[in-house]
């Protein structure tokens, strides 16, 4: 080694993930960079006077854990206001809305499940009931597609019927035409979120700064970001001017229907984009939305006759777009949920070419037969799903996503074994603010098909991960899904200085186990995000 390094890392055990040395005790790192990979005796040769050493003890260092979808600039507004995810039922609704506090006159809420209505019609005098009439209040359902408005909030931002968009998006009406409160899919959303009150640049570059921090206590170094709209660069900018971002982010803007071929080459011309520990690489299309909404595209109806259609008004036009990008270079992740809607896009990307499909990927895939899922390995297309989202539905199918699709679809639940068996690339994630982002939390659902330190029934347990499969879903399979996997997701010199340390061994630990694990160290991109005192 010519130059000594900055940091040497001692462990009981390294696991590399580098099939040419799979274990290790010790690596060292200079520059952001891993520059040698041994024992404790080799780290003794490394040294220089100024080399600091950090002796993790019995722990275990793993490679950087990346969430392959999340949404933590977006989801500051995603997430604001009263967290309403462990609200069971309308009693409970009624009780957390009528204590809630007030954003410039507005109650505003999140994470609120479908299964708290129980059949009955979303409608804003669940809202009403706890409120009044007179108060605005926008309160988002769990799945981040749909939310609840009051009539306040309508009249606020002058909706009084059905309304047309360029995507199929719903504002929900009665026989006689009145909105509901019932807002379904993005457009429609805007409608009233551009009335709502909105954070300050300076408050919002202070809590994404702390968000990132936590997520780095948990261990990850990295997240795949599934957006970049509004002021997202101008607040990534923000953090780095005082701070140093603690994950390395790398983002996707939304290729929404009705972009022109114009809007097709701006999104192009973004890739690239950089910071520090940023970038904006790849285009992240919505080919639906999602089953407890009534948004998801099924090859069937749903039992409520929804669930039918696909977001873009004519799939062909997202066909048009994604191979336009194609073309220049882009790297496209599409959101499809059911299996109509990952049917189109596995045909989409066939089209693409034998040489050409590595590198585009689908996220969610909540329900597919196994004879498309066998589709993404003979296609080269990767997988990205969210293990913890099973944790929304029920094992004997009496929840709102069951109920709507029946059991045979719903015994199709996020089939990320039948994925990995098949020889399918399965990046994993969370999906914050959808669901928890603690990087344990995700390894070890996708080892028991439930929350971990529950007595919940799992979720289709055959479609358990190994652990080494689970660990391979936020690092090597992570990278690839990224299109880096020369410069990160294992431990090897040369590659990128992204490195987590547990307490435990998660390839050895049980899972309800590794749910709480201890984490010593976080490294991001050469430097120390978290360190525990």
């Amino acid at each position: 080694m010519s130059l000594a390094p900055d940091v040497v890392l001692l462990a009981a055990q390294v696991h590399t993930l580098d099939p040419d040395r799979p274990h290790a005790t010790a690596v060292a790192v200079r520059d952001g960079l891993i520059t040698a990979v041994g024992d404790a005796a080799d780290a003794r040769d490394w040294r220089g006077p100024a080399t600091e050493v950090i002796d993790l003890g019995d722990a275990t260092l793993l490679p950087g854990l990346v969430d392959g979808h999340s949404h933590p600039a977006f989801g500051l507004d995603l997430a604001r206001g009263v967290d309403l995810s462990q609200v069971r039922d309308l009693d409970g609704l009624r009780t957390a809305l009528a204590s809630a506090g007030r954003i410039d006159g507005w109650v505003l809420g999140w994470g609120l499940d479908h299964n708290v209505f129980a059949g009955r019609a979303i409608h804003r005098e669940h809202l009403e009931a706890a409120l009044g009439p007179d108060t605005p209040a926008f309160v988002r359902l769990y799945d981040g597609h749909s939310a609840l408005v009051s009539g306040a909030a309508l009249r606020a931002a002058a909706v009084t019927g059905p309304r047309s968009f360029a995507e199929r998006s719903t504002v929900v009406c009665d026989s006689e035409g009145s909105p509901t409160g019932h807002l379904i899919e993005m457009a429609a959303m805007d409608l009233v979120l551009a009335v709502t009150p909105r954070q300050p640049l300076a408050e919002r570059r202070d809590a994404l700064h702390g968000l990132l921090s936590e997520m780095a206590a948990t261990g990850l170094t990295g997240a795949h970001v599934m957006d970049a709209g509004g002021d997202s660069v101008e607040l990534l900018r923000a953090v780095e001017e005082r701070y140093e971002l603690p994950l390395r982010l790398r983002l996707a803007p939304w290729c929404n229907p009705g972009t022109d071929r114009d809007g097709l080459d701006e999104l192009a011309a973004q890739q690239g984009t950089a910071g520090r520990n940023w970038l904006v690489g790849g285009v992240k299309f919505f080919m639906d939305g999602t089953v407890e909404g009534g948004s998801a595209w099924l090859e069937h109806p749903d039992c409520h006759g929804q669930n039918r259609d696909a977001l873009w008004l004519d799939p062909a036009d997202y066909t048009a777009a994604v191979q336009h990008l194609h073309a220049a270079g882009v790297r496209t992740a599409t959101h499809a949920i059911g299996d109509a809607g990952v049917r189109h896009v596995l045909d989409t990307l066939a089209t693409l070419g034998p040489d050409a499909r590595m590198g585009h990927r689908i996220e969610h895939i909540e329900t597919l037969s196994y004879e498309q899922a066998l589709r993404f390995a003979e296609l080269g297309v990767i997988a990205s799903m969210q293990p913890t989202h099973s944790g929304y539905t029920r094992a004997d199918h009496t929840d709102e996503w069951s109920l709507r699709l029946g059991t045979e679809r719903a015994n199709r639940a996020w089939i990320c074994r039948t994925l990995r068996d098949t020889g399918a690339i399965l990046a994993l994630g969370s999906d914050w603010p959808i669901a928890d982002f603690d990087a344990r939390h995700v390894l070890a659902h996708a080892q028991l098909r439930r929350p971990a330190r529950t007595a919940i029934t799992p979720v289709a347990p055959e479609q358990a991960l190994t652990a080494l499969m689970a660990l391979e879903g936020l690092t090597t399979h992570a990278a690839l899904a990224a299109g880096e996997s020369t410069r990160t997701g294992r431990i090897t010199p040369g590659l990128r200085a992204d490195l987590t340390a547990y307490t435990l061994d998660p390839l050895t630990t049980p899972a309800d186990e590794l749910a709480e694990t201890p984490v010593p160290l976080t490294i991001s991109n050469g430097r120390i995000t978290h360190r525990l005192a």
